[in-house]
């Protein structure tokens, strides 16, 4: 079975991505994996062609920075749109399948295909906070996304407002979608200090447009649900991670502020009954028999 996968990047030195592992954990998998590359203040385009996968196929592409966040939905969709195959797994620049992850995916994939109820895959997430030891799990991190999608105009799947997750068709019905036991690293907020600026910046800029004041981010704010993290990285990401590890705290110190209340409350009650209140949720998970 052919699969396709896409993805989205720009300015990936300057926000110090780990671009080659992001692509390499999920080029096993995929018969083309669509790279829309915007162009860049960096070698980013450089990096991806370097990687000299056949794989690969390249768009360059101006992003339109006038749009702000839907601006990755939009690019998000190009890529998409340059697929080939029935379905696609998507994978975002600052995340990296844990090893084994791409390939439960592909499995579920090919479990549910015939099975038109389902039209995404999800993958559960570890959201890396303050360094590669801890993690964020508070209800404003999300547990699970889709990953993996059905393509073309008939399944009608769109990227959704900043491109965290997917939804389908033009009234924005939530995509139903199967669990897969896959995990993705996300490391987005893990990185060193001027990395975290950088990325502090262009999110400031792309939600208040060009005018944004650029705002000294000397350290991540302290949040409810910071845990240490007892897994183990994939592979690919070890030496990275090691030219990055600081002495630095990148997190600030404990904090009370009054919107804390809400998240102390839900996170004692997901450890007491694994429900996590007022989840956000992009998907309605389809619920499918075992095969026996």
């Amino acid at each position: 079975m052919e699969i396709s996968g896409f993805t989205i990047v720009r300015n990936a030195t300057q926000l110090d991505f780990p671009l080659e592992a992001s692509l390499r954990s999920v080029l096993p998998v995929v018969s083309e994996l669509i790279v829309n590359v915007g162009a860049s203040e960096d070698d980013t385009l450089e990096r991806v062609c370097a990687i000299g996968d056949p794989k690969l196929r390249v768009l360059q592409t101006t992003w339109n920075l006038r749009r702000g966040p839907a601006m990755l939905a939009d690019e998000t969709q190009r890529a998409m749109a340059g697929c080939s195959s029935a379905w696609g797994i998507y994978i975002q620049a600052d995340e990296v399948f844990a090893d084994g992850g791409a390939e439960r995916v592909r499995e579920a994939i090919e479990r549910c295909d015939a099975d038109p109820r389902v039209e995404g895959i999800l993958v559960d997430y570890q959201h890396f906070y303050g360094g590669f030891d801890t993690v964020a799990r508070n209800r404003k991190w999300y547990r699970r996304e889709v990953r993996a999608v059905r393509l073309g105009r008939e399944a009608d799947v769109r990227s959704f407002r900043d491109a965290q997750g997917f939804r389908v068709g033009p009234n924005q019905r939530h995509i139903r979608a199967v669990s897969s036991g896959a995990i993705m690293h996300h490391y987005g907020w893990a990185r060193p200090d001027w990395a975290l600026q950088a990325k502090w910046d262009e999110n400031r800029a792309r939600h208040l447009g060009d005018g944004a004041s650029s705002d000294v981010l000397s350290r991540l704010p302290w949040i409810p649900g910071i845990e240490p993290f007892t897994g183990e990285h994939p592979a690919s990401m070890r030496e990275w991670i090691a030219a990055r590890r600081t002495d630095t705290p990148l997190v600030a110190p404990r904090r009370f502020h009054r919107q804390h209340v809400r998240l102390h409350a839900s996170l004692l009650v997901e450890r007491l009954t694994g429900w996590r209140p007022f989840e956000f949720r992009n998907y309605d998970e389809v619920r499918r028999e075992p095969v026996t």
